[in-house]
């Protein structure tokens, strides 16, 4: 199997007069974290979109290598089914009945929801529902995870927690992960590599290797340094300094 899943090769993505992309090049490889961040409106969810194939290119090309499953900002899940059949929908492929249940079994153990296998979305917290989320999308054999800003819709405490959850869960069931979000810290905190697109039409402005292992700590010196060195290419290191004594760094609206 290749070692680079995805691949990208000056993609290019209009929208009727409008040039949302532009020569985008990038390679993935297997088991990377790669977080995109950027101005708002520059095109990061269009780029996800064409990464999982529910959009097309103008021009270039890109290579796809494995099955994609996507995480999406809003919540996804069905409301009329249970937290354990809203997981099943990710085991499709598992014939067996009693393979599924068992394979459901262990994923609410893995996002730690015991006991609330017959819950309905609406019985749980926001956070719980995107652990949901996750344990549908690490369902099965995907081999690669999408997720388009999956924590922005809840607090800024569950965040942090849904952050570490991610972490634990991809070191039991690791994937290559594409992240686009708009928050700097998170960015920081989960990503081995960052990049950073311009304004529309974007291209590649920055790319920031983090080598500190997963889960990292908010303080840690290399989290701190790359939050530092990605608001200063997006030009707000200035807007940094005046938030950085609250509760979090300010993120990219």
């Amino acid at each position: 199997m290749s070692i680079k899943p995805l691949r990208l090769e000056k993609v290019s993505r209009w929208f009727d007069a409008v040039e949302v992309l532009r020569e985008v090049s990038l390679t993935i490889t297997r088991g990377e974290f790669v977080a995109v961040v950027g101005p708002s409106g520059c095109g990061k969810t269009t780029l996800l979109n064409m990464l999982s194939g529910f959009d097309l290119p103008t021009s270039g090309s890109i290579e796809r290598a494995g099955e994609v499953r996507m995480v999406y900002q809003q919540d996804g899940l069905f409301p009329w089914l249970t937290v354990a059949q809203n997981i099943a929908l990710g085991l499709r492929q598992v014939k067996n009945a009693s393979e599924q249940t068992q394979q459901i079994n262990e994923l609410v153990e893995l996002i730690r929801l015991d006991g609330f296998e017959n819950h309905y979305p609406h019985q749980l917290s926001g956070g719980m529902r995107q652990r949901v989320e996750m344990a549908r999308a690490l369902a099965g054999d995907s081999d690669i995870l999408l997720l388009d800003e999956p924590f922005s819709a809840v607090d800024y405490l569950t965040r942090l927690r849904l952050r570490q959850e991610l972490a634990r869960l991809l070191d039991e069931r690791p994937r290559t992960v594409v992240l686009v979000t708009h928050d700097i810290e998170e960015a920081a905190q989960l990503a081995d590599r960052v990049i950073v697109l311009s304004e529309r039409p974007a291209r590649i402005r920055y790319e920031l290797s983090i080598s500190a292992p997963r889960p990292r700590d908010l303080t840690h010196p290399e989290v701190v340094s790359a939050i530092h060195r990605i608001l200063t290419e997006l030009g707000i290191e200035h807007d940094y300094e005046k938030t950085a004594g609250d509760n979090h760094f300010v993120a990219v609206e």
